[in-house]
C-alpha cells in the first residue's frame, strides 16, 4: 500500500506568522499549533488539492519547542539543528514514496529548497492556526 500524502509543518515559521506574543513562550505556541492541526490527519487540508484526507502530519520543531510531545494525528520531529535542513531532509526521504509532500511555511528560501527536493509548498494561512 502506498503511504498517504504528507503535510510537513514548519512550526517556527507558522507560529512566527501570528504576532500573538509567541516569543514569550515558544513551547506553548508550538503546542497550540500542534493541537490546532491534529484534526488534519483525518480531514486533509481544505484548499490544498494534494492533501485530501486522510493524510500524515509532521510538525518540525526546533530550539525551545524541541520537546513538544506527539499526539494522535501529529508526529513531532525535533530538528537536531536547523529546522529548515530537517524539513528538506524529510521531503527528500518521503517524496518518492508518497503521492504528495507539502510543506507549510512562508520562508522564501525554504520554499525554494522544498520545491527543488520534490515537495510542494503552502502558506501558513492555509492551516487552522490563529495563535492564542
Amino acid at each position: 500500500m502506498t503511504a498517504p500524502a504528507l503535510l510537513i509543518v514548519d512550526a517556527a515559521n507558522v507560529v512566527g506568522s501570528v504576532p500573538d506574543g509567541w516569543w514569550r513562550d515558544r513551547h506553548g505556541a508550538a503546542t497550540r499549533l500542534r493541537d490546532a492541526i491534529a484534526g488534519l490527519a483525518e480531514t486533509g487540508l481544505p484548499g490544498v488539492p494534494e492533501l485530501t484526507g486522510p493524510i500524515e502530519v509532521v510538525l518540525v520543531v526546533e530550539g525551545a519547542a524541541r520537546d513538544v510531545a506527539e499526539i494522535a494525528g501529529v508526529r513531532v520531529h525535533a530538528a537536531p539543528r536547523s529546522g529548515d535542513d530537517a524539513i528538506v531532509d524529510l521531503v527528500r526521504q518521503e517524496a518518492p514514496d508518497r503521492p504528495a509532500v507539502v510543506v507549510a511555511t512562508a520562508d522564501r528560501g525554504l520554499r525554494d529548497r522544498v520545491t527543488e527536493a520534490g515537495g510542494r509548498v503552502t502558506g501558513p494561512r492555509s492551516l487552522p492556526y490563529r495563535g492564542r
